[in-house]
Order: C-alpha cells, then structure tokens, then sequence
C-alpha cells in the first residue's frame, strides 16, 4: 500500500513538473485588441507597371484591396518583401487611421504615430503608449514575379 502512494506521488509530482516546464517559462504574446483577423489572399505580378514602386530596395506600395484598411507591400533587398496591415494598429480603425506612405515610414494622420516599413516598429514612441503594437504583418510568398499575399 506505501509503495502505490510513494508511486501515485512520484507521478504527480513529475506530471506537475512537466507541465510547468513546458508553460511557466513562455511569455505570453498579446493579440493586438484593435484589429481584427480577416481572411484574404491577393496576387500581384510585379511585372505590371502598376507595380514600378517595388522593382527596387526600399519602395513601397499600398493597395486598396485586403485587410482591414488595405496593404502595405515593402520591398526589403531588392528580392525581399514584406507586407503589412494599412490601419494604424495603436487605436480602433476610423477614417484618419489608413497609413500613409512617407518613403520607409508609414504614417498614421490621427495621432502622426510613423511605423517602420523594415521592421513594422512604432518608431515615434515618445507619444506615452504604455504598450504599443507593432504593424500587423501578413504571410508574402514570391514566386518569380508575382507575390502571394493573405492572413
């Protein structure tokens, strides 16, 4: 009998030694409360002189289509692209909340809140948010001349 109870508690012991090992040590990601999941897919070919902007390092392109408020394609390396939600994620989408592009920033006119386009960063964060979002990044695929964007 004492040797089933010595048993049942070095069971437990190490299930409860598991299971705080594989969650204890994790930080928690928190989901940006102002932007919703919408699911989309585009396809642009880049071949297309509507596309010039992202022929080269550094351009950028918004398109209307997609996400929330549209997306924001940037050109890292010259074969590198990144996309990204067009709506300023530190507040709920309203009318002055679609990014403007400013070269390699992307600016929110509502509070002027300037976002990198190379690593989605709030890069004016002397505005007092006590916890700021990042960009929303979308999935981007590229395939010769075409990129495949969607969530």
């Amino acid at each position: 009998m004492w040797v089933d109870c010595k048993k049942i508690c070095l069971k437990s012991s190490l299930l409860l030694f598991l299971l705080c090992a594989t969650n204890c040590g994790k930080e928690h990601i928190q989901r940006n409360p102002y932007l919703s999941t919408v699911n989309f897919q585009i396809e642009i070919n880049t071949n297309l002189p509507q596309y010039d902007g992202l022929r080269f390092a550094g351009g950028a392109l918004r398109l209307p289509q997609g996400g929330l408020k549209g997306v924001i394609v940037f050109n890292v390396n010259g074969s590198q692209y990144l996309a990204w939600e067009a709506s300023c994620p530190n507040h709920i989408p309203k009318s002055c909340s679609r990014l403007e592009l400013k070269g390699v920033i992307g600016q929110c006119s509502c509070e002027d809140y300037r976002y990198s386009l190379a690593t989605g960063q709030l890069i004016n964060n002397d505005t007092g948010l006590s916890t700021p979002y990042p960009l929303l990044n979308y999935r981007i695929e590229h395939y010769g001349n075409t990129l495949r964007i969607s969530n």
